[in-house]
């Protein structure tokens, strides 16, 4: 996937909270349906925001640790990482303009 970051339980860790850049992370399943609604919006914030925000999409299904581990309990959920810590959260589906302002307001300062 062009911009996009597959994570899993194994590389949640390095990719995620070990990374120097802003992550973006989206959980998500394939049988959730607006997890498909986002995920064109959250390729168009991969591209726009590339080299400057990390996107990446975790499916809960094959990686149940992480998804347990920030209680994610209702997909999609978005969490925000900042040098690995959680500095926000949107749950549930989201236009892309609000979305893209929540991501700014989430990485300002």
């Amino acid at each position: 996937m062009d911009n996009i970051l597959e994570l899993t339980d194994r590389n949640f860790d390095e990719s995620v909270l070990a990374n120097p850049q802003p992550v973006v992370v989206d959980f998500w399943a394939p049988w959730c349906g607006p997890c498909k609604m986002l995920t064109p919006i959250i390729h168009e914030l991969a591209g726009e925001y590339a080299g400057s925000v990390v996107v990446g999409k975790l499916n809960i299904d094959d990686s149940p640790a992480v998804a347990a581990k920030y209680g994610i309990e209702t997909i999609p959920t978005l969490l925000f990482f900042s040098n690995g810590n959680l500095v926000g959260r949107q749950v549930g589906l989201m236009a892309k303009a609000p979305l893209k302002a929540k991501i700014e307001g989430a990485f300002k300062g």
